[in-house]
């Protein structure tokens, strides 16, 4: 995937049109919204979305009073969808490297996303490089 990809992450108002109003404003910014999602815990609905031009969203965002925006890299890397485990699987890799994983979901192609700390950015980028080439030499 494209480095020009990451995750935009904020607090949404937990109301009706909340997202609507999201989407609207990142959409009306030219930004695409590659996966991600919404989850509502206790009143707040945080947003995750992998998205294109992340700081052009931020501003457009920032501008409609929604925010603040977190902006973070992303590591991506495929399952074997049809193998029950490899998310427990890949995820126990990362843990036992001492990677903490803080965001986890899939973008519109099928690859898993995962949001980590900075500083193990490059540590899990490797973990998955590791891990896609191991799949596809499953695959040839």
């Amino acid at each position: 995937m494209s480095g020009a990809f990451r995750d935009l992450s904020v607090l949404l108002a937990d109301r009706p049109g909340s997202l609507a109003e999201f989407g609207r404003i990142l959409g009306g910014a030219g930004v695409s919204l590659e996966g991600g999602g919404v989850f509502t815990h206790e009143g707040v609905a945080i947003a995750h979305f992998l998205v294109d031009h992340a700081e052009r969203g931020r501003a457009a965002l920032e501008a409609h009073g929604i925010g603040p925006v977190t902006i973070s890299d992303v590591v991506t890397l495929r399952l074997d969808q049809d193998l029950p485990g490899q998310l427990g699987a890949f995820s126990q890799t990362v843990a036992d490297a001492g990677i903490s994983i803080r965001v986890q979901y899939s973008d519109h192609d099928h690859r898993l996303v995962l949001v980590v700390d900075p500083d193990r950015q490059a540590e899990c980028l490797r973990i998955a490089a590791e891990w896609d080439a191991a799949r596809e030499a499953r695959h040839a």
